[in-house]
């Protein structure tokens, strides 16, 4: 059933591209565009989430990046698109909603679209926060050595693929106390059953290259940024994060205690507390 604060899944048509969107709260309020990481459609933002910052005084975007939930897919393995595209994206579905300037917030391998905006975008961009992302600096020290991720499940098969998209959670909550099983269950159930081709949503964006912005670098962003990163985060350790604040001028960063690589239900709190404030600074 559709919340009383979302307005409804649409399916906009972006340069000839279908992504899926939905939105949250009032939409006169200042906006903030959601973008999950690879792999992850806009059900990895789970709705709750994204009623309660936009109860918050916020008009929330999320959608499903291309090969992922319903937005449109390629070939699996033979993705037809940029990181770049990835990066455009964002900005046609700010220019269909009438949205001028958003505050993005940019998880995991997809911090490179917050990148990529802040740098070579910055009349759209009001603030950006990152999530369990990193600079990607050779210094940085690797996922943790007990790292114990899945193997590559038959795509064909739907319950496989929910038990490795559940073992894969498991393994990037770092042992987290505030890992839910049974909702990240239905979760993977409801990702599964609803996208086009999940063959597409494990393979495509681990094919492309990521872009740099063609105006430099983290230390040329100018929008106000927060950053965000778990304690127990596995895949990226706690000092990508400290890293990351380290290298964009006045960045602050919010430790999440007892998250790994996400933004479990027990830190919502926390997280949407900041990112309220954060976006609150200079206005939409």
């Amino acid at each position: 059933m559709t919340s009383p604060h979302s307005h409804g899944e649409r399916l906009l048509d972006i340069r000839g591209v279908e992504l899926c969107v939905e939105t949250f709260g009032d939409p006169t309020a200042p906006a903030i565009v959601l973008v999950a990481g690879a792999s992850a459609s806009m059900l990895w933002w789970d709705a709750g989430l994204c009623e309660g910052i936009a109860a918050g005084g916020r008009f929330v975007v999320r959608y499903d990046h291309r090969d992922t939930g319903r937005s449109t897919c390629c070939p699996p393995g033979r993705p037809t698109y940029t990181y770049r595209d990835l990066a455009e994206d964002v900005l046609g579905i700010l220019d269909a909603l009438g949205i001028e300037r958003a505050h993005p917030v940019c998880q995991s391998m997809f911090g490179g679209i917050g990148l990529l905006l802040g740098v070579d975008r910055p009349d759209r961009v009001a603030s950006l926060t990152f999530v369990s992302t990193s600079t990607g600096a050779d210094d940085l020290p690797p996922p943790d050595a007990d790292l114990d991720m899945p193997a590559e499940p038959d795509s064909l098969d739907p319950a496989a693929v929910v038990e490795y998209v559940v073992a894969g959670a498991r393994a990037c909550s770092g042992g987290s106390p505030h890992f839910d099983e049974a909702a990240i269950r239905a979760l993977a159930e409801r990702d599964v059953a609803r996208a086009r081709n999940y063959a597409s949503t494990l393979a495509n964006h681990y094919v492309i290259e990521p872009d740099a912005p063609s105006r430099g670098g983290f230390g040329d962003i100018t929008a106000p940024t927060l950053v965000v990163h778990g304690d127990h985060d596995p895949l990226l350790p706690p000092a990508h994060g400290e890293a990351l604040r380290d290298a964009i001028p006045g960045a602050e960063l919010l430790i999440l205690k007892g998250a790994g690589h996400d933004v479990p239900r027990a830190v919502w709190g926390d997280f949407t507390a900041a990112l309220l404030r954060h976006t609150g600074r200079g206005g939409s």
